[in-house]
């Protein structure tokens, strides 16, 4: 499993790979396949509860994600994303990222410049992953970020300071290629890109999204796979199956003797 220290060490060497997970099936799958870092994303209010926004996401909700996707992979560092509201002072943000710590985190997330935050936390002996450019907690209107040449110097700007603070690798979000291509020679630790373009440090994408486990992707996304049709295909299946009279699972004759 990689330490921070390690993710940090890659900057120049190799790229990171990073997708989210949210539960234990699919923690138990991503722990096999090599990848650098598990996010345990806010995400998770979208494409696991339903919600419209990232804002809905509560620290409950991202404990109980990360003790799950952390009972599933037990090889993968695993970074828990600290919701909206949940890092206001530092004093709250100590606390909110004990919480995902005693949830299974290897790491933190937070969104935006949050400087105070990230040095409190740090000094609890807690890392923390940065993330610049479009910041889903906060942003009212989803678009690329950093298109004039004053975003673009306030979000270099952001992610340095970030640098600074102390994050072990920051993630950017939604700018044009150009400035991702600036901010990843700027810092000398890791950048993590999505809609990024490709000249980043790493890569993260929500793993919902690359299985086509909904029946809508961000146009940025092409998926791998489509669980989606999958599981219609299956549940349908079954739905025959009932309806038909046919015996669905093992025969009670079959069952092995429970004590």
């Amino acid at each position: 499993m990689m330490s921070p220290a390690d993710i940090r060490a890659t900057k120049g060497q190799r790229r990171l790979a990073m997708l989210t997970a949210y539960d234990y099936p699919t923690a138990l799958a991503l722990d096999q396949v090599g990848l650098d870092m598990i996010l345990v994303g806010d995400s998770a209010a979208m494409v696991e509860s339903g919600y419209p926004t990232t804002r809905d996401a509560t620290l409950d909700m991202m404990a109980l994600h990360t003790h799950a996707v952390r009972t599933g992979a037990v090889n993968t560092h695993i970074v828990g994303d600290l919701p909206a509201g949940s890092y206001e002072t530092p004093a709250q943000a100590v606390a909110s990222a004990k919480v995902l710590i005693e949830a299974g985190a290897h790491s933190v997330k937070l969104e935006g410049p949050q400087l105070s935050e990230v040095r409190a936390i740090l000094a609890a002996g807690i890392a923390v992953m940065g993330h610049v450019g479009l910041l889903p907690q906060t942003s009212t209107i989803f678009r690329k970020e950093g298109k004039t040449p004053a975003e673009a110097d306030r979000i270099a700007r952001e992610a340095k300071e970030l640098e600074d603070a102390g994050c072990f690798a920051v993630v950017i979000e939604a700018v044009p290629a150009e400035l991702a291509t600036r901010i990843t020679a700027e810092l000398s630790v890791p950048t993590i890109g999505i809609a990024a373009g490709v000249e980043t440090d790493g890569q993260v994408l929500v793993s919902t999204d690359l299985v086509g486990q909904l029946p809508f992707t961000p146009p940025f996304v092409t998926p791998k796979a489509n669980v989606f049709e999958i599981v219609t295909r299956a549940a349908r299946e079954f739905v025959e199956d009932v309806r038909r009279g046919a015996e669905v699972g093992v025969s009670s004759e079959d069952w092995p003797t429970l004590a």
